[in-house]
């Protein structure tokens, strides 16, 4: 098989933005791009370390520890 050529290229172009639109397109490659974002800031979000939620009984519980050591 041989590569196609810049022809070949040009008219599956024309045949794309006829089918599509160039607003369909830009519409599409906006999307895509915003999509790239949430995907980076979701990464981002993933490296910050987890804070530890301290339950109610948790505390309770080291209170009585302190009063037991005092």
């Amino acid at each position: 098989m041989h590569a196609p050529s810049i022809w070949g290229i040009l008219v599956v172009a024309v045949v794309v933005i006829l089918l599509f639109g160039r607003g369909k397109i830009s519409g599409m490659m906006g999307e895509v791009a915003s999509g790239i974002k949430a995907f980076q800031k979701g990464m981002r979000d993933d490296d910050k370390p987890v804070e530890r939620v301290t339950t109610t009984a948790e505390v309770d519980a080291r209170e009585v520890d302190k009063s037991k050591d005092a």
